[in-house]
């Protein structure tokens, strides 16, 4: 182990943890408690001073006012919190729990840490990754890698059965967020086919449900409740976080109903819910987590009979609903040799050492996909009318990163001689519902009638690294912007050897010569052929001069290779460096 090992850190809604990758194997690290999980709770106690983790969670039960959890739902979102008369925004309460957190690591390994990879759900935007690696940077940490929750958990699985051929699902459903991938592991190497989720759905939610029904009993409203009696809402979350356990492992668990001071006594009234109840509670919640798993399906192109294990992955997947709704879907039990707790921060610790080189990974190699479609803001023509606010994906969700693609746009004025690339991420049509990362200003385009082309390219990387270049053809002037919203941590050294890797993915077959005398040669062969004939080449040129501009190197080789038989078919062979008559 190095003098200052790389730890991994699963940075949860609930509970968080740290691992370390040592003597071959990933293994977690317990806090003072002796305890694997950290309460991801934040508190005030009267002195001023801040606690974090289980004394802040007992202090929730007693000053509810002076205590926070659950604030990694608004990681990205401009708002804060008040705390004993102070200030907090989610990066700050989550760099709390981070440096809590590194304190222990500290203490268990004997030696300063500076450096860590950190998980976050495979849904989360790249303006709540940049506020988890604000709350790194403020809790005295250098983020290496963010990665993705479910895909840390199917390193897990990997590390340890890393020669299995097949495809895996991770349903990963922890407090606060909820998330699907989709994934094939082959000769050591996992490759994400598709991730989709939601970042307001979790364990949290279920017990929520228990609360709302169990103050129902008591003729009130959660809303009102949360408002006037905190106390009360306290308590019985408290009750219902435990009734939830109960009804896993016995199908019954009773609340006690507490007073308006948050008092629960033994002859307290309470309400028994059976687990047929619960199931009806949360049935709207279990049917949310039945649209992103097929929606993730649906992008990886796979029915659920193709699926070869399914693993469950975040403690409220222990929930039997939960459970039965995964077998019902995929028609068996989901794979439970994983610790659903436990396996995000192995991963984390596994992909530590894969930043780390270690030789107990060398064969182990990991591919990650863009959870959302990146784009452009484009106008659109409705007869005479022209509407503006319109999005164009450039790259879609799921494509494997790293990754370079380019899409055309066109001046929409006559005379116009600038264009403003607005970037955004989302999947919404319109670009006022989805995510403005920055923007790149165009311009000494030459003045001429609307439909001057420019060419945007996006390449995008794994550290978080979006590259965005335009070029004018009519003058060959290139313009370009890197958006560094989920890589800011990194050194400029480091932004500037990740853009080098990234020079290398990209493709511009249009501007090559032979490729322009290709197309040449065979828009002057079309002359000469019949119309039978001549329709089937034309089809083979048309689908060659679209591969010119996609600039996608597996789409133009076989749009290439296709022309060149057509061609050799007809008695019509091309020579490389023929020029067209």
């Amino acid at each position: 182990m190095s003098p200052r090992p790389l730890i991994g850190i699963d940075l949860g809604t609930t509970n968080s943890l740290v691992a370390v990758f040592e003597d071959g194997a990933p293994r977690l690290l317990l806090n003072p408690h002796g305890e694997e999980l950290t309460p991801s709770v934040v508190g005030i106690v009267d002195s001023g001073e801040v606690v974090v983790g289980a004394c802040a969670r007992s202090l929730a039960l007693t000053r509810p006012e002076r205590t926070v959890a659950a604030f990694k739902r608004w990681m990205g979102e401009d708002r804060s919190v008040e705390l004993g008369g102070r200030e907090f925004s989610p990066p700050e309460l989550s760099s709390l729990v981070l440096r809590a957190l590194r304190e222990d690591a500290e203490a268990a390994l004997g030696v300063t840490i500076e450096q860590a990879v950190i998980t976050v759900p495979a849904y989360f935007n790249q303006h709540q990754r940049e506020a988890t690696r604000r709350a790194a940077q403020l809790a005295g940490l250098e983020v290496q890698r963010i990665v993705n929750e479910p895909t840390a958990a199917a390193l897990t699985y990997g590390f340890h059965e890393r020669q299995v051929d097949q495809k895996l699902l991770v349903l990963d459903l922890g407090g606060g967020t909820f998330d699907v991938t989709v994934m094939e592991i082959f000769e050591g190497t996992l490759e994400i086919l598709s991730t989709a989720g939601e970042s307001h759905l979790g364990g949290e939610d279920f017990t929520t449900s228990l609360v709302s029904h169990g103050l129902s009993k008591m003729g009130r409203q959660l809303e009102l409740a949360e408002l006037k009696e905190p106390l009360l809402v306290a308590r019985l979350r408290e009750e219902a976080e435990k009734a939830k356990h109960d009804i896993g492992a016995s199908e019954e668990g009773t609340m006690r109903l507490p007073d308006t001071e948050g008092c629960v006594e033994d002859d307290s009234e309470r309400v028994t819910v059976s687990a047929s109840e619960f199931e009806e509670i949360v049935a709207p919640l279990v049917e949310r987590l039945r649209g992103p798993t097929l929606r993730a399906l649906r992008d990886a192109d796979l029915s659920p009979e193709r699926i070869g294990e399914v693993l469950l992955i975040g403690g409220a997947t222990r929930m039997p609903v939960v459970r039965r709704m995964a077998s019902e879907l995929f028609g068996r039990p989901p794979r439970d040799s994983v610790d659903p707790d436990h396996a995000v921060a192995l991963g984390a610790a596994v992909q530590a050492a894969l930043v780390a080189d270690d030789r107990a990974v060398d064969d182990l190699v990991m591919t990650d996909v863009c959870p959302h479609t990146l784009g452009v803001e484009v106008v659109k023509e409705f007869g005479s009318r022209q509407a503006q606010g319109y999005f164009l994906p450039v790259l879609h969700r799921n494509t494997t990163v790293p990754v370079s693609r380019e899409e055309i746009v066109n001046t929409i004025h006559d005379g116009q001689t600038e264009v403003i690339v607005k970037v955004y991420q989302g999947e919404a049509r319109k670009v006022e519902e989805n995510l403005f990362l920055g923007e790149l200003a165009v311009t000494d385009i030459p003045r001429g009638p609307a439909g001057q082309e420019v060419c945007l390219r996006f390449t995008y990387d794994l550290n978080g690294l979006l590259e965005v270049e335009a070029f004018v053809p009519a003058t060959e002037k290139k313009f370009r912007t890197v958006l560094r919203h989920n890589a800011k941590s990194l050194s400029d050294a480091e932004v500037a050897a990740s853009l080098r890797r990234m020079q290398q993915l990209k493709f511009y077959p249009r501007e090559d010569l032979e490729n322009q005398r290709l197309l040449a040669f065979s828009s002057a062969a079309l002359k000469e052929l019949d119309r039978f004939r001549r329709q089937d080449l034309e089809q083979k040129v048309d689908m060659y001069e679209t591969s010119l501009h996609l600039n996608e190197r597996g789409v133009f080789d076989h749009a290439r290779q296709e022309l060149l038989r057509a061609l050799s078919a007809l008695g019509l062979p091309y020579q490389e460096g023929s020029d067209a008559d």
